[in-house]
């Protein structure tokens, strides 16, 4: 399960279990879901300057939606995937100021979460940013269309959505994806630096902002999935 640590005035929420194997996915289910929002709730319960910093270990950062457990419960499809798109609306409106350190492959679900934080570093080497659902014959839900198409430029949208292209580093950091990169053993420490010199950036106005600044795809967020929006059948 996810776990919680800090660094001095900048809290680290790793979405895989501490000690996790290399080839831990790090996938959204149920029970991670629920983990994920009480760490999250832990932070928020924090005094004082303070920032956010969410990255994972190994290969993955993550993959994205749990397809075992989905497939195995898809008359809970729709209230899965609000489950997921809940962490979406969380993070585009916390609290503190937020920076995703992309440690591996972010996929999917994945690569929505950390597209949700206000920042994004890149592992320089490998790893890749991809929207693969074109390839796995699924669609994107009405909450995840908004927050795609308004998290990203027009353009880089229509590629990554509709082409599944996997993006590397600095192709990321060309489309506006992500904001930097940083070796693999520099990572963390560049997402926690980043993250500490916008502690300060925490007062009650910061949440103001972001709903502000982010109220359209928030809207999109807010829309529940039906069977008739969402138009998959496994």
């Amino acid at each position: 399960m996810p776990y919680l640590k800090r660094d001095g005035d900048v809290f680290v929420l790793y979405l895989g279990a501490e000690g996790q194997t290399i080839d831990s996915e790090n996938r959204f289910h149920p029970d991670w879901i629920t983990e994920v929002h009480a760490l999250l709730d832990e932070v928020e319960a924090s005094e004082g300057p303070a920032a956010l910093v969410v990255t994972a270990n190994g290969k993955f950062f993550s993959n994205g939606l749990d397809t075992d457990w989905l497939f195995g419960n898809f008359d809970k499809n729709c209230w899965y995937l609000d489950r997921v798109h809940s962490l979406y609306s969380r993070l585009l409106t916390f609290a503190l100021p937020t920076v995703a350190a992309v440690n591996g492959h972010a996929f999917g679900a994945g690569a929505m979460l950390a597209t949700s934080c206000d920042f994004r570093v890149m592992r320089a080497d490998r790893g890749f940013w991809c929207l693969p659902e074109v390839h796995l014959g699924m669609p994107f839900t009405v909450a995840m269309n908004a927050l795609l198409t308004n998290r990203l430029t027009n353009q880089v949208a229509v590629e990554a959505m509709t082409t599944g292209r996997r993006y590397a580093a600095d192709d990321a950091i060309a489309a506006g994806i992500v904001d930097g990169k940083a070796d693999a053993d520099a990572l963390l420490a560049t997402a926690i630096a980043r993250a500490d010199m916008l502690k300060g950036n925490r007062k009650p106005n910061l949440p103001v902002i972001k709903r502000a600044l982010h109220q359209n795809a928030l809207a999109g967020l807010a829309v529940k999935t039906t069977p008739e929006n969402l138009a998959f059948n496994p």
